[in-house]
Parts: structure tokens; C-alpha cells; sequence
């Protein structure tokens, strides 16, 4: 799936390393600030581009996704949303970004509509398309062949009903 193209490993790292460094501030800032811990359920739907978080059956927070890509673990690859043409149109964001932010810098993995398996790679990937993305948080889930990646946006608490 790579095309083989040079990758500017200096300037990707720095990328990465800023990226990931946000991600860790955002992640625990998001965790923290709307209690998403402990015995916490959520909800997502590639349909409408939202998650639900509730506890004991009632919901406290909402959000808009963007699928950022998936990993087939039977075929050990990522595929990048905006190359899934099975993806509904309002799950795919402004994924787009992602892509164009790739080629304009010179850092192949982004414009690569997939690659083989790297679970370094993938975090990389994943981080920087949230930076890219200026996304509140980032979000996983596993189906039975594939892990699917996501970024979390407009996070809104929902008013607790008197």
C-alpha cells in the first residue's frame, strides 16, 4: 500500500512529537473535565458522526466524530477515512484536512490511502490527524476484525432533567 516515496523523518518527528504531546494534554484534560472514567457506557454512530457517554442510564455528554481511519487486524492495514468510500459523509469530517496537510508538508503516510500495519505508526498517524483536526480528544473501538479510530469534537455536557 505505501507508494515508496521518501519520508522527511526529521520533520515528521517534530510533527509527531508536538502532536503527541497535545494529544496527551487534551486527552486528560477531556477525561477529567466530563468525569470519563469509572463506570462509564458510551455510544457512537457512524450515521449521524456522534457519541453519547451516560452513566446508569442516563446520558451526561455528547459529541461530533470524525473517523480518522480503521486497522484491519485479519489483513494488518490502515486504511484513512477519507480513502473509505463506505464511510457515511458526516462521520468523514474534515478528514480531508489530514490528507492535503500530508502533501503539502512532504509526509507520505497522510496522503497514503493505507499502509501495512504499524501500531507506532498508526498512534503517529492518529495524533497528528487530531492536531490537524484541532479535536477535543481521540476515541477507539474494536469490532471483531477492525479497530476503528475517531477524533472527538463540540463536546456539550447534557443538563441533568430536574
Amino acid at each position: 500500500m505505501e507508494d515508496g516515496s521518501p519520508h522527511d523523518h526529521s520533520d515528521w518527528d517534530g510533527v509527531v512529537l508536538s502532536a503527541r504531546e497535545r494529544a496527551r494534554s487534551q486527552q486528560t484534560v477531556m477525561v477529567e473535565r466530563h468525569g470519563l472514567s469509572g463506570d462509564v457506557q458510551y455510544h457512537w454512530s457512524l450515521d449521524d458522526a456522534r457519541i453519547t457517554w451516560s452513566r446508569s442510564g442516563k446520558t451526561f455528554l455528547t459529541g461530533r466524530l470524525t473517523m480518522i481511519g480503521s486497522v484491519s487486524l485479519s489483513q494488518q492495514t490502515w486504511l484513512w477515512a477519507w480513502a473509505n468510500e463506505s464511510l457515511p459523509s458526516a462521520v468523514l469530517g474534515d478528514i480531508e484536512q489530514v490528507r492535503r496537510f500530508g502533501e503539502v508538508n512532504g509526509f507520505p503516510v497522510l496522503p497514503w490511502p493505507g499502509f501495512n500495519y504499524d501500531p507506532e505508526l498508526v498512534a503517529e498517524a492518529r495524533m497528528v490527524a487530531a492536531s490537524v483536526l484541532d479535536a477535543e480528544g481521540l476515541w477507539a473501538d474494536s469490532t471483531d476484525d477492525t479497530q476503528l479510530h475517531f477524533a472527538i469534537h463540540d463536546l456539550k455536557p447534557v443538563p441533568v432533567a430536574p
